[in-house]
């Protein structure tokens, strides 16, 4: 009886250090590792232009690389709001993200929403948007290229002569200084004048062209009344190429900037749409990603800017 006991003793006690020997299961998480702290970063993404392709899609691009890194990426349209993207930048201080990217947009009309996010500490960051107090950098194309270089493709397409619209919406800044270059390019040929200068409401940027340019066939009912049209994005280019064809008017270039799908498709066919100029707007969404996760483990960007060159596309490289 006393052996039986000793013996159930010695068994308890060689359990119980097996048992002390085993390891713990870490918590929930912790597995993570350096991963855990990026699970916990949320970027809010805000926007007055979704509706337009090439915003999407850098939006798009942006969100993908963003959740690549483990990050909450929430995205928000105001549908050419700028009143109501005011007050979802608030919203998104009051949520106490940790980034805000705005995505395309004037920084100048967002003053009120930029100044409550300096002032929680917020960091706000430009895709494709503008710079001035409160954003720390905007990533972008170089938007003088793009619209110097599609003047001049314009420019040479009509001769170095003749008269040119441009279509702008001067509420992008980038759109607001394509249009500028534009402009001084033509300024540099003594034949081209430029006879008008349309705003191109957004959204229904394609609509609002095609009617647009009704209109201006109308009041320029002669063939050699307008020589060239010149866009600031493809959008608006599309919609005056399909106004022009329906007239069946001819001897009018049509140039867009972003170098789209459907801006290649049209340029292919030989029409009025002569040519755009490609974005990198994959590479602009992957060097943001990049430069917020820097900056917020302590890494200040080198400058306020970053911008990258654009590709021109013709007849001859649109396929």
């Amino acid at each position: 009886m006393n052996r039986s006991i000793v013996r159930m003793l010695l068994a308890f006690v060689v359990l119980a250090s097996l048992a002390a020997c085993a390891p713990v299961a870490a918590p929930a998480g912790d597995a993570a590792g350096a991963d855990s702290g990026a699970a916990s970063v949320t970027v809010a993404v805000v926007t007055p232009y979704m509706a337009n392709a090439t915003t999407k899609y850098a939006i798009d691009q942006f969100e993908q690389y963003g959740k690549a890194k483990g990050w909450n990426v929430t995205v928000t349209d105001t549908n050419a709001d700028f009143n109501l993207l005011v007050s979802r930048i608030e919203d998104a201080v009051t949520q106490q993200v940790d980034a805000i990217v705005l995505g395309m947009g004037d920084p100048a009309q967002m003053t009120k929403g930029l100044e409550a996010a300096a002032a929680a500490g917020i960091p706000v960051f430009g895709l494709d948007a503008g710079n001035g107090p409160g954003v720390v950098l905007n990533i972008t194309s170089d938007n003088g290229q793009l619209g110097q270089e599609t003047a001049h493709f314009l420019a040479e397409a009509i001769g170095g002569e003749g008269a040119v619209v441009l279509f702008t919406h001067d509420p992008h800044p980038g759109v607001r200084a394509r249009a500028e270059a534009a402009a001084a390019e033509f300024a540099t040929y003594p034949g081209i004048t430029v006879v008008e200068k349309k705003h191109i409401e957004v959204p229904g940027p394609v609509d609002f062209a095609r009617s647009t340019t009704q209109d201006l066939l109308t009041a320029y009912p002669n063939d050699g009344d307008i020589a060239g049209i010149w866009a600031g994005w493809d959008e608006p280019a599309l919609g005056a190429t399909q106004a022009i064809e329906a007239a069946g008017r001819s001897g009018i270039a049509v140039v867009g900037i972003d170098g789209t799908d459907f801006a290649r498709a049209e340029i292919g066919k030989g029409g009025a749409f002569v040519a755009s100029i490609a974005q990198d707007f994959d590479g602009m969404a992957q060097q943001l990603a990049e430069i917020i996760a820097a900056y917020l483990a302590g890494e200040a960007p080198a400058s306020e800017s970053v911008q990258i060159p654009g590709v021109l596309v013709t007849a001859e490289n649109a396929q």
